[in-house]
């Protein structure tokens, strides 16, 4: 196989794979909320208020898809309103006690169910997978810059 030809192989495996365990740890435990909810709800968490038109751009939904995320979030408990200081006009969304207690469950549920799959890898599966955690944090990172 060419260099190119693995390189196209990676290209195309590469998404699928991701998407697949995504999809797959979502599953370990069935919310009441979307992906995007979630999706959403964790930026707020590590961005701390943001009006919800950013966190649109952020997220890369509609400004009305966002509208309907944070008005489910807020239902839920998990955002609450806030005014914004910058511009009275305006409001920042925030994560509450109860979002962060959700996320804290989700995660360690999500966690539980990854590590009982990395315990049934070969220490050399178990070791490649560590060895591409910083490449793909790399990646990860350019993507969301671009």
């Amino acid at each position: 196989m060419t260099a190119v030809e693995v390189q196209d192989q990676v290209t195309m495996r590469l998404p699928s794979a991701l998407a697949r365990l995504s999809r797959a740890l979502r599953r370990t435990e069935p919310s009441e909320l979307g992906p995007g909810s979630v999706a959403a709800l964790g930026t707020v968490r590590r961005e701390g208020p943001i009006r919800p038109g950013d966190l649109a751009i952020r997220e890369g939904v509609t400004p009305s898809t966002m509208t309907r995320i944070v008005a489910l979030l807020e239902n839920n408990g998990y955002l609450a309103r806030e005014s914004d200081p910058a511009d009275r006009r305006a409001y920042l969304v925030r994560i509450t006690d109860e979002g962060e207690e959700f996320l804290t469950r989700l995660a360690g549920v999500r966690a539980k169910a990854l590590q009982a799959q990395l315990d049934l890898l070969t220490p050399e599966e178990r070791a490649a997978i560590d060895a591409a955690l910083p490449v793909l944090e790399t990646l990860a990172a350019r993507l969301c810059t671009t």
